[in-house]
């Protein structure tokens, strides 16, 4: 059977579908931590241990809250995930996408939206949009048996999103599986050109430069109103890193909707020839 109807778009989080960081909403202010002097010291707390950055903050928030005796839980960081900020028509965006493509392609394609992020997946999973989502790569602290965060589980920056890219592809998404054995392509889940990325900057280089290599689609997002940040989709655009830029606005009739239907229904396209291509092999080569 024809199995790669499929389709994957993938998200990052922090600035793609928020307009800033979840610690910044969450439990930087439940510590009394000003956010930019949060990340200053773990910019320069990096430099100082020559320490990867993901790591360098995580190992920081811990160190912040047992400096206050603050209970950093699983259940806390849950709770606290009501006061991420989402960019305008997110908590709608993804039922009207799946509408979309029920309505447009009457169950030839299927959708499953993916979220990769450098944040806490606890954080993630406990918003509103977490229902929507097939699943959720991020990072992850081992609680021991007082439920307390004590250090790093899983950690995801810039280059390691990569590895869950694959891992979508594949469909081996159980991160203590190994992706590493070559999987020909009639066996992948979700081919690269079956994928779009939807990011919002340099963080997001590795992965846009991974999906289109491997004939994947690419989307950068910026904030309203931010001169820089559209210059980096700018360069991002000029570099052939992705193939679209738009603004973070995921309400009805703005760009961003527009350019996501628009990729779908290419990748829709391009599932109908592989298929047709598919049907024509089986039939007549099983006569011959």
């Amino acid at each position: 059977m024809f199995k790669h109807n499929i389709i994957a778009i993938v998200y990052d989080f922090d600035g793609t579908l928020t307009p800033g960081s979840m610690q910044d909403y969450t439990i930087l202010p439940a510590l009394g931590i000003r956010p930019k002097d949060f990340w200053k010291k773990v910019a320069k707390e990096s430099v100082r241990t020559k320490g990867e950055s993901t790591l360098t903050y995580m190992r920081l928030l811990l160190e912040a809250c047992e400096k206050k005796d603050y209970k950093f839980t699983s259940l806390e960081l849950k709770r606290l995930s009501g006061k991420v900020e989402l960019y305008p028509g997110v908590l709608t965006y993804f039922d009207r996408i799946n509408s979309f493509i029920k309505k447009e392609f009457k169950g030839k394609v299927v959708a499953r939206h993916y979220i990769i992020s450098g944040g806490l997946k606890d954080i993630i999973e406990a918003t509103p949009i977490a229902k929507n989502i097939h699943r959720v790569f991020a990072c992850e602290y081992y609680f021991d048996k007082s439920k307390r965060a004590v250090f790093p589980k899983v950690i995801v920056n810039d280059t390691l999103k990569t590895q869950f890219l694959f891992r979508i592809s594949k469909g081996i998404e159980n991160i203590s599986e190994n992706i590493n054995e070559h999987m020909p392509r009639k066996d992948l889940a979700i081919p690269f050109n079956n994928i779009l990325y939807i990011g919002d900057g340099m963080t997001d280089v590795p992965s846009m430069a991974v999906t289109k290599q491997l004939c994947g689609h690419s989307l950068a997002v910026y904030k309203p109103g931010d001169p820089k940040g559209l210059r980096i989709c700018q360069s991002l655009l000029g570099a052939k890193r992705a193939d679209f830029i738009a603004k973070a606005d995921f309400r009805p009739a703005a760009e961003l909707e527009k350019i996501v239907k628009l990729v779908i229904r290419n990748m829709a396209t391009g599932i109908a020839y592989r298929r047709e291509a598919f049907m024509q092999q089986s039939a007549h080569l099983k006569k011959k």
